[in-house]
């Protein structure tokens, strides 16, 4: 399994010349067979729009996992041309909602007139929409398990891929001070995210925030590293790639953070746009 992180930033994309090494375009992972291009794609913020380049020229075949409908995970898929393509074929799938709203129509809610020229039935290609609830599926030849993440605003689904040798845990928009203030006041190391990350080859965590700043800004609805990194720990994950940047985290800022990390019990990574993990 091949993993390319396409856009590794929180809330709002950041550009400028502080943001170039790490990058400035938000949540997106391509997931690919050995050898193949991408056909899962992880969230679709203004990342995917990299996504395109990594397909040899061909359109976009494959599935698109979101996992919740905040500005920063879609805002991409309009500028997503391997998939907004005539040959495309593209199964987008999007947390259950649980009111009986579709999933065609709780995107159309932010891409369609007036705020967007057209709306998700309108993107070139053979597109579905479906609507998935925590537990197993199956989806361009990976096994995923999904599980329910606290994050605030909205429902929130984190996921577990494998391709039955190796595992990533994808939690990201996490936060678990809603469920307390857990052993060290970063939050609860709950079941559903120790599940997602059990064993897993690497785990690509929120980490928008660190320990010092969770007093003033849990409430936002993120982790800090620390917490990405001790998850890790007791579930036992190889890797931890913290993910999810604050928008206005420069490139020295993280520079500094990978420096404070480097001694930890679990390998880190601070995430990097166009970094490439094979597994």
């Amino acid at each position: 399994m091949r993993l390319q992180l396409c856009g590794v930033r929180g809330s709002t994309p950041a550009p400028g010349p502080d943001f170039v090494r790490y990058g400035g375009h938000t949540s997106c992972v391509a997931v690919a067979h050995d050898g193949a291009p991408p056909t899962l794609i992880l969230d679709a913020g203004t990342g995917i729009r990299r996504v395109t380049a990594l397909l040899g020229g061909q359109p976009f075949s494959g599935t698109i996992l979101l996992t919740h409908l905040h500005w920063d995970h879609v805002q991409g898929l309009p500028f997503f041309r391997g998939g907004d393509h005539d040959d495309a074929q593209v199964s987008l799938l999007l947390p259950d909602q649980q009111d009986g709203t579709t999933a065609e129509q709780v995107l159309s809610r932010a891409m369609s007139p007036p705020h967007f020229p057209i709306s998700p039935g309108q993107l070139r290609g053979r597109w579905s929409f479906r609507a998935i609830s925590p537990g197993r599926l199956q989806a361009s030849g990976f096994t995923i398990e999904a599980r329910e993440i606290p994050h605030k605003g909205g429902r929130t689904i984190g996921y577990r891929v494998s391709d039955g040798r190796s595992a990533v845990a994808y939690v990201t928009d996490h936060c678990p001070t809603a469920l307390g203030p857990g052993p060290q006041g970063w939050g609860e190391y709950h079941d559903g995210a120790l599940e997602l990350a059990a064993g897993a080859d690497v785990l690509i965590h929120d980490a928008q925030l660190l320990a010092e700043e969770v007093p003033a800004q849990a409430a936002f609805g993120h982790a800090a590293a620390e917490y990405a990194i001790e998850l890790a720990r007791r579930a036992g994950a190889r890797q931890v790639v913290l993910f999810h940047h604050q928008p206005g985290r420069i490139d020295d800022e993280l520079d500094k953070i990978a420096q404070r990390f480097a001694g930890s019990p679990v390998p880190v990574t601070v995430a990097a746009e166009e970094q490439v993990i094979d597994l």
